[in-house]
Order: C-alpha cells, then sequence, then structure tokens
C-alpha cells in the first residue's frame, strides 16, 4: 500500500537530521541586511539550503513522479504533465510531492529554509501547499508575469511566502526565474495565464506600473533558493538550452492564517469552513522559533 506522507509532520531523516541545539539553528539565521533587502526589492536570492547529495535525492525522486504511470500521481493535489497545453513548449507543473516520498516530504524541513522563512514571515511557519516547475531541455516553456496571491486570495491575511529552490544550475539559457523589484508594493493585479504570453501582464499594469517594470534574472546554482513575497511580480521564459531547468518550491504562510473559502483549499483536501484557521493534516505547522529560543530540539 503506498504511503501518504501527508500524515507524518515531522521529518523521515531522509534528508539529514535536524539541527541539534539552539546554537545549532542559529547559524542558519539570515542577517539584518539581507531581511532588509526582502522587504525593499520583495525577493531575496542566493540562500543555500540543499547540499549536492541532497538535491540528488529530490532529482531521484522526481524522475519518477514525472513518468506518466507513477502510482502516487493520485496523491497530488494537481499534476499537469505539460500545463502549456503546446508540445513544443513543455511545462511539467505539479502540487502536493511532499505527499509521494520521503526526500520531497523532508525538504519542507530544510534547517536554512525554515530559519529564513520565520524570520522573513515574523512568526511560526504553516505549509500552504509545494509546487514542481519543470522544463526539460531544448523546448521548455515559460512561466508568464503573475503574483502568486491571485491565485491564493482564498486564504486571508495575507501572510505568505515562497521558496523557490533550484534542482539544477538554473540560468537565463534555461530559463530562469525573473523578478520585477518593488513590485510588493503594487495592488493585486487581475490575474492572467500562467503558461501563455510574457506580454500578457502589460495589459492590467497602469501606466506608472509599466514605468517600474524592469524585471532582474535570478540565476542560482542548485541547491541554492529564492524567497519572494506574494505580491512580487516573476515569470520565466522558455528553455531553449541542453539543459533541464527543475524547480520545487515550498509556500507556506504565518501560523493564524485562515480560510475564506467553503470549498476545498486544494483539491482533495476537506473542507477548511471560512473564517476558521487553516491546520491540519494537509497545513501542518514546520517550524516555530520560540521552539529554538525555549530550546526545543524540534522547534515545534
Amino acid at each position: 500500500m503506498m504511503q501518504d506522507f501527508s500524515k507524518l509532520h515531522t521529518p523521515t531523516g531522509a534528508l539529514g537530521p535536524l539541527p541539534a541545539d539552539r546554537d545549532d539553528w542559529q547559524r542558519y539565521r539570515l542577517n539584518d541586511e539581507r531581511v532588509e533587502a526582502f522587504h525593499r526589492d520583495g525577493f531575496l536570492a542566493g540562500v543555500q539550503v540543499l547540499d549536492d547529495g541532497q538535491v540528488e535525492a529530490l532529482c531521484t525522486e522526481l524522475a519518477g513522479l514525472m513518468e506518466p504511470s507513477h502510482p502516487s500521481h493520485k496523491l497530488f493535489h494537481e499534476y499537469h504533465s505539460n500545463e502549456s497545453g503546446n508540445p513544443d513548449t513543455i511545462l511539467f507543473h505539479a502540487l502536493g510531492a511532499w505527499r509521494t516520498g520521503p526526500a520531497f516530504h523532508d525538504v519542507l524541513w530544510s534547517p536554512a529554509f525554515l530559519m529564513a522563512a520565520s524570520q522573513l514571515l515574523d512568526g511560526a511557519v504553516r505549509l500552504w501547499h509545494d509546487q514542481l516547475f519543470c522544463k526539460p531541455a531544448h523546448h521548455g516553456g515559460v512561466v508568464a508575469w503573475h503574483q502568486d496571491y491571485s491565485y491564493w486570495t482564498r486564504t486571508q491575511p495575507m501572510a505568505h511566502l515562497t521558496c523557490w529552490l533550484a534542482l539544477d544550475d538554473s540560468t537565463r539559457d534555461n530559463g530562469c526565474l525573473y523578478y520585477v523589484p518593488g513590485s510588493h508594493r503594487w495592488n493585486l493585479l487581475p490575474v492572467t495565464g500562467l503558461a501563455g504570453d510574457m506580454n500578457e501582464i502589460m495589459t492590467v499594469l497602469d501606466e506608472e506600473q509599466k514605468q517600474a517594470f524592469h524585471p532582474v534574472p535570478i540565476e542560482l546554482k542548485r541547491g541554492q533558493c529564492t524567497f519572494h513575497h506574494p505580491l512580487t511580480v516573476h515569470g520565466s521564459y522558455e528553455n531553449r538550452s541542453k539543459h533541464p531547468r527543475r524547480a520545487t518550491l515550498v509556500n507556506v504562510f504565518r501560523d493564524g492564517v485562515q480560510s475564506v473559502s467553503d470549498e476545498p483549499l486544494l483539491a482533495g483536501v476537506p473542507v477548511i469552513p471560512k473564517g476558521q484557521k487553516i491546520e491540519g493534516q494537509f497545513f501542518p505547522v514546520l517550524f516555530d522559533p520560540r521552539g529554538v529560543e525555549q530550546g526545543s530540539d524540534a522547534a515545534r
């Protein structure tokens, strides 16, 4: 019988142990300058989260998950072998990999990710959902400009954060992420197509926003991540290189965010009624910094 790892809210050990004590946790803290840069720009790039061995463990699981007949597909909230719908511009996109195997489960508890996320959210870190975005060599598709929170308005208040973690070196040539600095101070924009036209966002920007639209490329080494605010405008271009561009994303929010919908927040998840705190099997607390201060080994 296939195991659903969402029932397990502690790491399996597949990617190594958690820090043993308060001092061990503290070495993962972001300095004040990096936290200030995040709040100024709406993103923070180049945080080292995983080593090569940990990335390889994730890539091994990923290779199986991308096979059409893999039995774990039924555990995903969404699974798109090609979200673009065009065989010449492939964008693999799926939600829920943490449920399918020990490596993708345990990446949620990576210490460098947890410590930084708690600092940037200023509180305890609760899982929203994870994602996979993979572009194959030679014909990988775009991820059009968007703000994450435009897809997440069923949850309030807006106290969310995304960690985008590179499983390959991510470059301009193979379709790296781009951010528009300062766009986290913009209004919530209307939703445009996620796997479509890179120019479509211009139809929903005002003149001031168009003048400020100066995207910057975020090139990362495998195992590094970038964090971004839920309103930061971001996207990525096609992969026409001879190398794949694979990434896993962990979307979290500060503990206390509530449902504002009487529909399931994710496919296959029980309804959390409007006005109730989001919690339970599919939305575990990953890290509470108060546990570190109090000397808890698990920081939970």
